[in-house]
């Protein structure tokens, strides 16, 4: 059990450093509450699943393609800079918005496309997920490799709840100003990205 639990952890060890879907989550659940930021965690945890079970199933190798990975920089590129611009065009609305004011599909899309378009989750979940995986492997039955898989799951859920409560907080404990200041922050952390992305996709076009 006590290993069970380490997987779990690991989970949310990999789940916790900033990124764009940390970011775009603290300005979901500031400007429409814990449900819209929850959903978008998930849709990037439900993106996290797919990579972990190309991985499982060895067929992440395909995703290591040069002209799959420029595409894939390229449209997380696009994501991120229409989110950020979204967040920041948004911030000053955070007040007078309620939570209708945008469908929960929407929420957990764009996490969704967030996550399955970022060319460093799949090398993450390759060189991260692939070692676990080999590591189990040597060690347990497939049962077993499923079991702490799950666990590693329960670790990215756990956090994902966690963001969408911190956030939501926010909405209800700071000022109007300060919570218009994050959502601007975090709308320039993401468009920071995607020029990253950009950058990223130009060099890899120069090296094709």
């Amino acid at each position: 059990m006590s290993i069970f639990f380490s997987y779990v952890f690991l989970g949310l060890s990999l789940a916790a450093p900033i990124g764009p879907v940390n970011a775009a989550q603290m300005d979901k659940g500031i400007r429409n509450g814990f449900l819209h930021a929850w959903l978008l965690g998930l849709g990037a945890v439900t993106a996290d699943i797919i990579y972990m079970v190309a991985v499982f199933l060895g067929i992440g190798r395909f995703l290591e393609t040069p002209y799959i990975q420029m595409f894939l920089w390229l449209f997380g590129a696009f994501i991120l800079l229409y989110t950020g611009i979204e967040s920041i065009i948004g911030a000053g609305k955070i007040v007078h918005q309620t939570r209708k004011d945008e469908s929960k599909g929407k929420s957990f899309l764009s996490g969704f496309l967030m996550s399955i378009s970022n060319p460093l989750t799949i090398l993450f979940w390759l060189g991260i997920y692939g070692s676990v995986l080999a590591k189990t492997a040597a060690s347990y039955d497939a049962v077993h490799l499923a079991l702490y898989s799950l666990a590693i799951i329960i670790g990215l859920l756990s956090w994902d709840i966690v963001m969408a409560g911190i956030s939501s907080s926010f909405r209800k404990l700071l000022t109007a100003k300060i919570l218009t200041m994050i959502s601007v922050l975090s709308g320039i952390s993401l468009i920071g990205f995607a020029i990253y992305f950009g950058w990223e996709a130009a060099k890899l076009l120069l090296r094709l």
